[in-house]
């Protein structure tokens, strides 16, 4: 793994996306009159401080707060190294990110994985963000704002996307993938997942960009088409449940828009939320 620093790349006014070989995983900076804003930490203390020094870099200000879009390690580890550089600066999340980041600190399993250099990621502490929200938030930068906005539940229970409205640039954290198929974990909402992009599609122009958790930025088109193949697995799941298929066969048994080896989680998950009325139990 290369451990040169990433440049970032202004994707538009003052807005700037570092994107990271490891864990191909973005921070971005917002700034504003009053500052700069990071938006997640990445995966490490190591990290942190490339995060701090490219903040750095872009003689904007000092950073004034920390956002994180949703409690995975990948976009949360880096928060104490910012402050430790900056303070105890605020940091937001929605209030069940708290929550997921809490419980997953209170037993957290040993990191496998590659890494520079080796236990950074175990010896990396976790900072519960200090500014949760339920809905809706703001963080006023003086010159702009930016809508921090919790469209509803799909890679976690916790997302959260940023809107900076004067620049036309949604952060959609990893509600949208680009260099990778969407993520189903054991901590996903399939079914809900749809929707909660059919909000992020709300808060899209045709000329918008949205910077994804992983990859390249993307355009509402793009969100608009993954919306899609994720809509088509939570409907195949609803489907197949109806019709009485069994958990353990409907990866076969489906028709599905995106490849087997990735939507395990997806299925245990959506047959799991699916209330008890749509599920055609067979009979033993």
């Amino acid at each position: 793994m290369s451990l040169s620093p990433t440049v970032p790349t202004e994707v538009a006014d003052r807005v700037w996306v570092a994107r990271h070989a490891w864990f191909d995983v973005n921070v971005t900076y917002v700034a504003g009159d009053r500052g700069l804003v990071v938006v997640d930490t990445h995966a490490s203390t190591r990290m942190g401080r490339e995060v701090v020094e490219t903040a750095r870099s872009l003689g904007a200000g000092e950073v004034v707060a920390v956002v994180a879009t949703h409690a995975h390690h990948d976009h949360v580890l880096g928060t104490a190294a910012v402050r430790e550089a900056y303070g105890e600066v605020p940091v937001h999340a929605h209030e069940s990110c708290v929550e997921e980041l809490a419980a997953w600190a209170a037993d957290r399993p040993a990191y496998v994985g590659e890494e520079a250099e080796p236990g950074e990621v175990d010896a990396s502490p976790v900072v519960l963000p200090d500014h949760p929200f339920s809905s809706t938030s703001v963080l006023d930068l003086g010159d702009r704002v930016l809508e921090l906005v919790h469209p509803g539940r799909g890679h976690t229970s916790g997302d959260l996307v940023v809107r900076v409205a004067d620049a036309d640039v949604l952060l959609a954290g990893d509600l949208v993938e680009e260099s990778a198929p969407p993520a189903y974990g054991p901590d996903s909402f399939p079914m809900e997942w749809p929707l909660a992009l059919d909000v992020c599609l709300q808060l899209c122009t045709d000329r918008t960009v949205v910077v994804p958790g992983h990859g390249a930025p993307v355009d509402r088109a793009f969100v608009r088409d993954q919306r899609a193949d994720i809509g088509v697995v939570a409907e195949t799941i609803r489907d197949l449940a109806g019709r009485g298929v069994r958990v353990e066969q409907a990866l076969e048994v489906g028709e599905w828009p995106l490849d087997r080896s990735v939507l395990g989680h997806a299925v245990t998950r959506g047959y799991q939320h699916l209330p008890a009325s749509q599920k055609r139990l067979p009979l033993l």
